[in-house]
């Protein structure tokens, strides 16, 4: 912006810079672009190119992933390890749910092709990140654990049609509980003596959906080759991390293209950082 206040060139562009507070936007509302957008500040923008520099690497990224943060309660029994008969383990019931859910999950949301022609290196995944229980001696079997995880999904499938048929899965599991796989002889999920069930209890935090940029776009196109000429090459990337914000924009309007120069080796390091030497190839 500097270099065109000094050199006063005729542009047959209109340049418009724009910087937000509360970039992740999860904390803090009212701030950031999505108040921008609501007040109507950005609609020039839908002109032409929205270039969000928030990526990494010094290259067009041209796909994002959604989120879906999901917790998996589950219910057993609480009982002396020496007398496994007696207990439903929600550890077991956790594990031996989990693997069909997450089977369940491949079989209906497998590789899209979309992600060949955008260059994804993983397809959409659904996996545990997170284990907890409320703690208790080494020989007692607890009667209640938590296992939390996330879905990274390709923007080719929407994430409330995810969060659906993982509801599904849980219920399907809860209704044919005594034909889940055990684990031994004593292994149960359900003590008919005393009427009582193991059960899932599936919850969410905010979901968010990935972006597919326009690859159509001049945007895109004149990114590309400015890359090229300044960076030397050009290799557009997609990845299944979550930026957020930028599929509200491309909602309302705006041909959204992403790039950024930071360093994507230090993704949520202690200290993400950059380098001067790759900003000084932009200058």
């Amino acid at each position: 912006m500097r270099k065109l206040g000094e050199t006063k060139l005729k542009l047959k562009s209109t340049v418009i810079a724009v910087f937000i507070a509360s970039e992740e936007n999860s904390a803090i509302t009212g701030v950031g672009v999505d108040a921008l957008v609501k007040d109507g500040l950005l609609n020039k923008l839908k002109g032409g190119p929205l270039y969000w520099i928030d990526t990494a690497d010094k290259q067009p990224c041209i796909g994002t992933g959604g989120m879906i943060p999901w917790k998996l309660h589950v219910t057993g029994k609480l009982f002396h390890s020496g007398l496994p008969h007696k207990a439903i383990n929600p550890l077991e019931l956790a594990m031996e749910a989990l693997k069909v859910i997450q089977t369940r999950f491949y079989k209906d949301f497998p590789p899209h092709p979309k992600e060949q022609v955008y260059g994804f290196e993983t397809p959409s995944t659904m996996k545990p990140t997170q284990w907890s229980y409320p703690g208790g001696g080494i020989n007692q079997i607890p009667g209640e654990c938590t296992v939390s995880g996330d879905v990274r999904l390709t923007p080719f499938y929407n994430v409330t049609d995810v969060m659906k048929r993982l509801q599904e899965y849980v219920d399907d599991i809860n209704e044919n509980i005594e034909k889940l796989d055990t684990r031994g002889p004593v292994s149960k999920y359900v003590l008919p003596d005393e009427n009582i069930r193991g059960s899932l209890t599936l919850t969410f935090d905010e979901a968010t959906n990935g972006v597919a940029c326009n690859l159509d776009s001049r945007g895109f196109h004149v990114l590309c080759k400015a890359t090229e000429e300044v960076v030397g090459h050009v290799n557009p990337y997609s990845i299944t991390g979550t930026l957020p914000l930028i599929r509200e924009l491309q909602d309302e309007g705006f041909d959204v293209q992403t790039a950024g120069y930071g360093l994507m080796a230090t993704y949520h390091a202690d200290n993400e950082y950059c380098l001067l030497s790759d900003i000084r190839l932009t200058l």
